[in-house]
């Protein structure tokens, strides 16, 4: 496995997230994905459905760099509004497992005065480390 979580001894566990990652292999940075489509149209204003499309467009980046969902190390979430936030934690933690699976990183969430887009409520970036798969030649060699 090239993915372990960090748990200080003595610390409560967290929800939803992970205290630390350590990780080895090829690195994914992903630039803050916003609410909108692969076309830079937005498709709605709500909250939840912004945090699918931007979940779901930087599990597509990092699909383009051969990465899966589980290989995210890092998230760094940016809202508009932390009261809806909270509110609907509830709804964001169905669709996070909808786009993400029961895959929990590194974790960071903060206010924001605003986004660059008027219409965007949250903007996701995403850091991932994809395992590197040895050449055919080097695991004949291990006997593999």
């Amino acid at each position: 496995m090239t993915h372990k979580t960090l748990q200080p001894e003595g610390w409560l566990a967290p929800r939803g997230y992970a205290n630390g990652i350590e990780a080895s292999g090829r690195q994914i940075y992903v630039g803050g994905q916003i609410g909108w489509n692969g076309q830079c149209q937005f498709e709605t204003d709500d909250l939840v459905a912004q945090i699918r499309q931007a979940l779901s467009n930087c599990v597509a980046v990092v699909a383009a760099g051969g990465g899966l969902p589980e290989h995210i190390v890092r998230m760094t979430w940016y809202l508009r509004d932390k009261k809806e936030y909270v509110t609907r934690l509830k709804e964001i933690g169905a669709v996070y497992r909808e786009v993400m699976g029961r895959h929990y990183p590194a974790m960071s969430a903060v206010q924001v005065a605003d986004l660059i887009e008027d219409e965007a409520k949250v903007e996701i970036e995403v850091t991932a480390v994809v395992p590197v798969k040895p050449a055919i030649n080097q695991e004949r060699s291990l006997g593999n």
